[in-house]
């Protein structure tokens, strides 16, 4: 009995550990750009949660899993985020949350700089990302900026239209204890 007790509490100060960080959303931003009609359209997402378990030392040991509330778009367009708050696009009734999780996390080649393998979940679908970023230390955590592209179409997010297929997140996250 004392050691299952003692197991129990060893996995338990070892995940207090590992759920080091939270993200912010004040201040953070996760932004995107899609072309339409030729020009660049911005937008962003709030309602940023999860947990994010960092190691700058041993990356390896460093995970991800965070989410955005689907409805939190914002294009400075009210009837364009209705609209792709909608079924064709995000349709965030049925699927409210944008997940990404990280699968694999490795140093780069920089001081300050990692790569995230991982999988990223629009409306049911997955697909898989890899990114650089990078982990700046602030004050009771870290800023991390990366940027990755993937095709909207890939995730069933709008239909054929004057949008592109391919756009670029941005992603400026600030995580604390």
């Amino acid at each position: 009995m004392k050691r299952i007790l003692l197991l129990l509490l060893i996995i338990t100060y070892w995940k207090a550990g590992l759920a080091q960080y939270k993200p912010a959303d004040q201040g953070s931003t996760v932004q995107f750009t899609i072309q339409n009609f030729g020009f660049d359209v911005t937008g962003s997402f709030k309602g940023l949660n999860g947990t994010i378990d960092f190691d700058r030392d041993k990356p390896g040991t460093s995970r991800f899993d965070v989410e955005i509330d689907a409805a939190g778009i914002n294009t400075d367009n009210n009837l364009r985020d209705e609209h792709l708050r909608g079924e064709s696009y995000f349709d965030v009734k049925k699927y409210s949350k944008i997940r990404l999780q990280s699968v694999k996390i490795e140093a780069g080649n920089k001081p300050g700089s990692y790569l995230l393998e991982g999988k990223l979940t629009i409306k049911n679908n997955t697909q898989n990302v890899s990114f650089p970023f990078t982990a700046t230390p602030v004050a009771d955590g870290y800023r991390f900026t990366g940027t990755f592209r993937i095709k909207r179409k890939d995730f069933g997010v709008g239909g054929t239209s004057t949008i592109s297929d391919e756009l670029e997140v941005n992603l400026n996250i600030i995580a604390k204890k």
